[in-house]
């Protein structure tokens, strides 16, 4: 919960105001705000009955999410009649998607306070984090540790380790082929990595598991389906082909699987110098945008088969 601290001043009647009439109040939000239409920022305050809001003139939420080549976006907005900055108090805090999504506000809408700030900025950053989602940190997937996460590519099929959900290009999934049976108790799978074959490259690096000559991604003998892990020749042993290296036949494989990649966006909003008739901020951190359906996507990468 973030607290903002204002000073009031308030005349009675039409008189001017002495100290007596100055106090503090401290409006109390969350750290996250919302998002709907095109395009209002908001947060409330259900307790205190309150909200603040930022409804922009010509911007999307399409738009914020137009990241660049690195992965980031900005913009600085003057507030005014246009991106209008807004406060409010209520008799009556109706629900959030009523009070901000819909055309036609609710019936019995009470405000007390209504102020708009007449000058000031909001400054907007998203940062997009890619990820596989292979149960290895992207930091830990920088194989040659030099802080550039693009330039590993184990397979060479076009897409870095990072983003590869599977890193040796064997169409066995790296978090499949990760040693799941957490031997030394620490839940970290690379620090015991499978390694069927004891070659000293573990099987999600390895492009032949067992060992046996026979790439991993060939030893499709039941099912050309591009996953190895469902060809199981010899039943008795109930070990897919890819990980017996008694059984070396060869059904050479013509693609790679494809990949999802997660994609996660934060959205913040800073505004700065509010001019409101009764408040005066500085700088309020407006917050991280809390939408799952905004800022949680996902994209399919297309592996170049080598």
């Amino acid at each position: 919960m973030r607290k903002f601290l204002y000073i009031l001043c308030f005349g009675f009647l039409l008189t001017t105001c002495d100290d007596g009439n100055i106090f503090e109040v401290t409006f109390d939000f969350e750290d996250t705000f919302s998002q709907c239409g095109t395009l209002v920022f908001y947060k409330t305050n259900g307790s205190t009955s309150e909200s603040l809001s930022i409804k922009f003139a010509a911007l999307t939420i399409e738009d914020i999410l137009e990241v660049g080549e690195d992965n980031l976006y900005e913009n600085t907005l003057p507030l005014g009649s246009t991106n209008v900055f807004n406060y409010r108090s209520y008799t009556n805090l109706p629900a959030d998607n009523l009070l901000f999504c819909n055309d036609i506000p609710p019936s019995n809408l009470g405000i007390i306070t209504d102020e708009v700030s007449l000058s000031g900025q909001v400054y907007i950053r998203t940062v997009l984090v890619e990820d596989d989602n292979d149960g290895i940190p992207s930091e830990q997937e920088d194989l040659n540790g030099n802080g550039n996460y693009d330039d590993d590519d184990t397979d060479s099929d076009g897409i870095p380790n990072y983003l590869d959900a599977d890193d040796d290009g064997d169409n066995v999934l790296t978090k499949t082929e990760l040693d799941t049976l957490n031997a030394d108790g620490d839940d970290d799978p690379l620090t015991n990595p499978k390694d069927t074959d004891g070659d000293g490259t573990p099987d999600y690096l390895d492009t032949d598991d067992d060992g046996d000559g026979v790439l991993t991604r060939d030893e499709e003998n039941s099912n050309a389906n591009l996953n190895p892990t469902d060809d199981i020749s010899d039943p008795d042993s109930g070990v897919a082909d890819y990980l017996n290296d008694q059984v070396s036949t060869t059904v050479v494989a013509t693609a790679f699987r494809t990949h999802t990649i997660r994609m996660t966006y934060t959205i913040t909003a800073t505004v700065t110098n509010i001019s409101l008739p009764s408040i005066t901020q500085q700088t309020l951190d407006f917050g991280t945008l809390d939408d799952s359906d905004v800022t949680s996507d996902t994209r399919t990468g297309m592996p170049v088969f080598n």
